[in-house]
């Protein structure tokens, strides 16, 4: 990421056992990190597509491209939008500079003549001869028009989008946010499950920050979750897989992307559901894996500790990851499948 966007993350647009892989330098809890609160709801209301189909149709850039990028701004944003929630959730902040161009003398410039004159990419969207930075009209029409400026096919936002952020990850996540979008063929995508069925025997505790001794010295980053070899491990968000593969601390595991940003963590596994691969779109409940003892060694090692499914969940916010107990989270999706189950008889 360049230095301009790596000092500014413009858009907060509208809308037991083992070592996860490495994090950053220091990458523990902030005081503010999240604990047993829900995860922020991120996704927009049914209502704002009329407003995306809009600018669709006039940009052609797809509307679940635009909900995508609105996804991944709010999730880097997580803090600010959970302390102050705003009732308008199409909005786009493009950076000031960006927006006049970043030799123009005003400030706060509108004119859509001058702006173009200076390089800036503010335009007019709602049609009032102005091109104003705090309508979200206007930005929203502005950023649509950016990432379709080369075309409005997949790889050409992929390109617009890599100008913006100078990032790959960044772009894959956006994408990957974007196909989850045009799955549903909706905002409102909401829901969570835990990640063994309730059926199969299953125990599991707190064991957030234990000391681990396998590799070095270092605090367990996860909440570990006893089962049978085989027993199945479920998606406990909708998200899409980013790596699945061997880790020489948490063997076969599997890592997936949610809405919100957050890295869900599977390890230990015994193996992988058919098809399961980078890329690939997976809902709440869905089978991922099977539990194991996978681990503590070269690819294939097993059976150095008793089988069970590490969980982990860790919070990006674009400068700094970070993992969080996931316990409390995993103790409310739990009460809901049972809820839910019980609903069911």
């Amino acid at each position: 990421m360049n230095q301009w966007l790596k000092g500014r993350l413009w858009m907060p647009l509208f809308l037991t056992l083992a070592l996860l892989p490495p994090l950053p330098a220091k990458a523990s809890q902030p005081d503010t990190a999240e604990g047993g609160e829900d995860l922020p709801v991120l996704t927009q209301p049914q209502e704002e597509l009329p407003v995306l189909y809009k600018v669709e149709k006039q940009t052609r850039v797809p509307w679940y491209f635009l909900a995508a990028v609105n996804q991944y701004e709010m999730g880097i944003h997580w803090q600010k939008n959970r302390q102050n929630p705003n009732p308008s959730t199409i909005k786009i902040e493009v950076p000031v500079d960006k927006w006049r161009g970043p030799v123009n003398p005003q400030m706060e410039d509108n004119n859509p003549m001058t702006i173009k004159l200076f390089g800036g990419i503010g335009l007019d969207g709602n049609g009032d001869k102005k091109a104003d930075r705090t309508d979200p009209v206007d930005e929203l029409f502005t950023m649509a028009k950016f990432l379709g400026r080369d075309g409005s096919d997949e790889e050409s936002v992929r390109r617009a989008l890599w100008d913006y952020y100078q990032d790959g990850t960044v772009v894959d996540r956006i994408t990957g946010f974007a196909h989850i979008f045009q799955s549903e063929g909706t905002l409102e995508i909401k829901g969570n499950s835990f990640p063994i069925p309730l059926r199969y025997n299953y125990s599991y505790r707190s064991t957030w920050g234990d000391a681990r001794g396998w590799g070095g010295r270092r605090s367990h980053e996860g909440c570990d979750i006893f089962a049978n070899t085989g027993t199945p491990v479920l998606s406990t968000a909708y998200g899409v897989v980013e790596v699945a593969g061997w880790n020489k601390f948490g063997g076969w595991r599997i890592g997936i992307r949610d809405l919100n940003n957050v890295y869900h963590y599977y390890a230990h596994l015994s193996g992988f559901e058919k098809g399961m691969k980078r890329g690939s779109l997976v809902k709440p409940g869905q089978v991922i894996g099977y539990v194991g003892s996978s681990g503590y060694g070269r690819p294939g090692t097993s059976g150095k500790f008793a089988p069970h499914l590490h969980y982990g969940m860790y919070r990006d916010t674009g400068a700094r990851e970070w993992a969080f107990d996931p316990t409390p989270h995993l103790r409310k999706w739990e009460r809901e499948d049972r809820t839910a189950k019980k609903k069911k008889k």
